[in-house]
């Protein structure tokens, strides 16, 4: 597939699988921007990388919780690069992990609000920039826990399956406007995010996967390449986890 002509916007890129998918966008011909917040150093690393191998890019920071902030970024990428037709929704938001009873709500509140907030924030900022297009494509990246929860993953199942529901939602109200939302549902997948979990707790997730593996970042960016390019798809969950769990 070719995406030349194409702008990219993906939340959360500087690092692992945002970082994937923002690479796998401009090697299809996308120019990308990658949103940061804290890891401005990888950001700009990756856009060096990407500007190397002959693409496009730019680096720019927004909070993508903050509506301020995000509408700027947007602003910032259309006067840079032009018009968003690819919104990738992949920011990380943080949580802890405790069991239901020892969970506290400010904690639990702050992920919903984190999850659905830049989810709401990148499309309301996004979205007019596409209809300017006549067009658009957005994925957001969700979770296997979304459908298959595990101990103290309360607040991220919670929330991912809200995020879920707003990709069916908006899928149902901008494919009359030409603007398909679809989802990836990653399972365990090697990044920086997953370094702590214990090697024996990897090598039985991949025993209990018919592949035999761990996902990587790479599968999951194929995997949203897949979505840009299956133009009779919307309002659709893809899990990507080696056929570890049937949705």
């Amino acid at each position: 597939m070719s995406l030349t002509g194409n702008v990219a916007l993906v939340t959360g890129a500087s690092r692992g699988i945002g970082a994937a998918v923002a690479t796998a966008l401009a090697a299809q011909g996308a120019a990308v921007a990658v949103n940061y917040l804290g890891s401005e150093e990888a950001a700009h690393d990756l856009v060096l990388k990407i500007t190397v191998a002959g693409g496009r890019a730019l680096a720019v920071r927004a909070d993508a919780r903050d509506r301020t902030q995000v509408e700027a970024m947007a602003a910032t990428v259309k006067a840079e690069l032009g018009p968003i037709g690819i919104l990738v929704l992949n920011a990380s938001i943080g949580f802890p992990m405790a069991g239901f009873l020892e969970y506290p709500w400010e904690a639990f509140e702050a992920k919903l609000l984190g999850e659905l907030g830049a989810a709401f924030h990148g499309c309301r900022a996004v979205v007019p920039q596409m209809l300017e297009r006549k067009g658009g494509s957005i994925v957001a990246i969700t979770s296997g826990l979304a459908r298959n929860p595990g101990w103290g993953f309360g607040a991220h199942s919670a929330a991912k399956a809200g995020l879920e529901g707003f990709v069916r939602a908006l899928a149902f109200e901008l494919g009359p406007m030409g603007i398909r939302v679809n989802a990836v549902a990653p399972g365990l997948t090697l990044t920086d995010a997953t370094v702590h979990i214990a090697e024996k707790h990897k090598a039985a997730a991949a025993e209990h996967t018919p592949l035999r593996r761990n996902g990587r970042a790479e599968d999951v960016a194929q995997a949203v390449l897949g979505l840009l390019q299956a133009g009779f798809v919307t309002g659709a969950t893809l899990p990507v986890n080696g056929g570890g769990y049937v949705f």
